[in-house]
């Protein structure tokens, strides 16, 4: 499964609000053994959220978790193009949820407030325990929140818990080596790509070090690749370490 995260706010571009889903994102998968795959920062734009979603909708493997743009105001764009991009449909009445925004609200549902029912065909509604104002998902591989972190949070551990919390977990082995990744580079060439490979150039009292990491799933690939790069720091008695 490739995660994404989808943090859709101008306010945060332009410096009126901070993230706060990222890293929530980030940790939460981290606890069942899962990473993320990419994440994105848009601002509330149409064709740049339509790109978006269908970049996203292409990768088969894909699941989304996004943040914002599901409220009642103009700029709220997310449910329209959502339902556009993944059903080919456009938004239809969600009727429980419908009753849920007239039961909070009444009267001062309308006109406004009570477009929020108004979701792709076949959304399922995720629960919000601040307000019940809900979220929604598609397949049960979308999955749209507002963007208040308090709403939006408890959503998203309750479907990562849910959904997600079965993985394979990955072997990971560090070194820092007293010297420059070009000594290293002819080694980092034969890495397969399913085996991550990690070159971080630091400089430690002035002098150029790599930290290097190599993880997978196949506990014994990892190692026997790992091995490659000690040896050849060995040959050049170049020193290093393990973390």
């Amino acid at each position: 499964m490739n995660f994404y995260t989808l943090i859709i706010g101008t306010e945060i571009l332009n410096a009126r609000r901070e993230d706060k889903h990222f890293k929530f994102v980030r940790d939460e998968l981290k606890k069942y053994g899962h990473e993320l795959f990419a994440t994105f920062i848009v601002r509330d734009e149409l064709k740049l959220l339509q790109n978006c979603f269908e970049l996203i909708k292409s990768d088969k493997e894909s699941v989304m978790f996004s943040f914002g743009g599901i409220g009642c105001t103009p700029d709220d764009l997310t449910r329209e193009i959502a339902a556009d991009i993944f059903t080919s449909k456009p938004v239809v009445r969600h009727k429980e949820f419908e009753k849920d925004i007239l039961d909070r609200f009444g009267e001062r549902a309308y006109p406004h407030r009570v477009h929020m029912a108004d979701l792709p065909e076949n959304s399922k509604l995720l629960f919000n325990p601040v307000n019940n104002m809900s979220g929604f998902s598609l397949e049960d591989r979308f999955f749209f929140t507002p963007g208040f972190p308090e709403m939006a949070h408890p959503m998203i551990s309750d479907v990562i818990s849910k959904f997600f919390s079965k993985s394979a977990l990955k072997y990971r082995l560090t070194l820092l080596a007293k010297t420059s990744e070009e000594t290293l580079i002819s080694q980092m060439s034969l890495i397969p790509a399913h085996i991550e490979l990690s070159s971080l150039p630091i400089f430690i009292d002035k002098k150029p070090n790599v930290e290097l990491s190599l993880s997978g799933y196949d506990e014994n690939e990892v190692r026997e690749y790992f091995t490659m790069f000690e040896e050849e720091l060995k040959k050049h008695n170049i020193e290093y370490r393990l973390l």
